[in-house]
């Protein structure tokens, strides 16, 4: 009995380490996401830049 309850901890320690080992790994959709991520964040920080000059020239055109 006690061989049969040491094998199992062991089976089940083993399919918890290779499956947290498999979640470490970066799969293809991760890195899409994170590419997506990165696309919308600088499409972001351009359109507040662009706006920011609209206001400047906006400002400009109230002092003429």
């Amino acid at each position: 009995m006690n061989t049969k309850k040491a094998l199992l901890s062991l089976l089940t320690v083993s399919a918890l380490a290779i499956g947290l080992a498999g979640c470490q790994k970066e799969g293809p959709a991760e890195r899409a996401g994170k590419q997506i991520d990165n696309a919308t964040e600088t499409a972001g920080e351009k359109i507040q830049e662009a706006g920011q000059d609209i206001q400047r020239a906006a400002d400009d055109a109230k002092k003429d």
